[in-house]
């Protein structure tokens, strides 16, 4: 009789000591249980840095086509206009537009797009005026243009001259994806104040920048500092500052653009 009381003892003793949360489940079964949830947590977690990666990317560089257009258009327009029409036509305000528009592109710059949209936009618009009233009376509107006429150059050399119209597009598409800086119109002036300076260091027969004669009335506004301020105020007044209104109403603010 002690003997089974003592048996009895230790069935419930045992069972006291069982925990009730026990898993019947086979230590196979757990242990691949375990190895599914860290491949599955692995997993996300490469997907997680590929997107992260992914966005990084696409923030750095937001025209991956356009900026390779841009800059093998560069390539091969620079050395031709060297070629054909020398250094110090660098100087002039659209073909700094189109080194300054480039490496907007390349780097993903709002300011120097947004700038160089101030610069080129009306750039654009008087050249191909002057272009069509050239071709549709025979003679030139505002001026600048008759190098498009010049025999002596191959034909497909002035053709490049084309990006007066391919920049402001291209810069005004860019400005949807990044938005205007609104800090553009202060940088414009300062680079035409630079240029309007240095173009008067070349001969008169240049007139680069329109330095020595104005492109409308065609004379100059007096020594040269004071016909330097009438262009210059006059470019910023006339052309700049409401090209910068515009632009501003057109297209969200630099940093807010998504």
């Amino acid at each position: 009789m002690l003997e089974m009381q003592a048996a009895n003892a230790k069935l419930h003793f045992g069972a006291g000591q069982r925990p009730s949360n026990f898993s019947d489940t086979p230590p196979s079964r757990a242990i691949n249980r375990l190895r599914d949830d860290s491949a599955a947590c692995g997993s996300l977690c490469r997907n997680a840095s590929t997107d992260r990666r992914r966005r990084l990317t696409t923030s750095t560089i937001p025209f991956p086509v356009l900026r390779w257009v841009g800059l093998v258009w560069t390539l091969v327009w620079l050395p031709c206009y060297i070629r054909f029409w020398g250094w110090a036509n660098l100087l002039h305000l659209c073909d700094v537009a189109v080194i300054l528009g480039v490496a907007g592109l390349w780097w993903g710059s709002s300011l120097l797009v947004s700038s160089q949209a101030v610069s080129s936009l009306a750039a654009g618009i008087f050249w191909a005026t002057d272009i069509g009233w050239r071709l549709a009376t025979g003679r030139f509107l505002v001026g600048g243009t008759d190098y498009m006429w010049d025999t002596r150059v191959p034909i497909w050399v002035r053709l490049l001259s084309s990006f007066h119209l391919a920049l402001p597009l291209a810069l005004l598409w860019a400005m949807r994806r990044i938005g205007y800086d609104r800090r553009a119109l202060a940088l414009q002036a300062s680079i035409a104040a630079t240029l309007f300076i240095a173009s008067r260091f070349l001969p008169a027969g240049y007139n680069m920048n329109y330095v020595y004669q104005d492109p409308l009335f065609h004379r100059s506004w007096g020594p040269a500092p004071v016909h330097v301020a009438v262009l210059f105020f006059g470019t910023v007044a006339l052309i700049y500052w409401p090209t910068h209104l515009f632009l501003s109403w057109m297209f969200p603010a630099a940093g807010a653009a998504k």
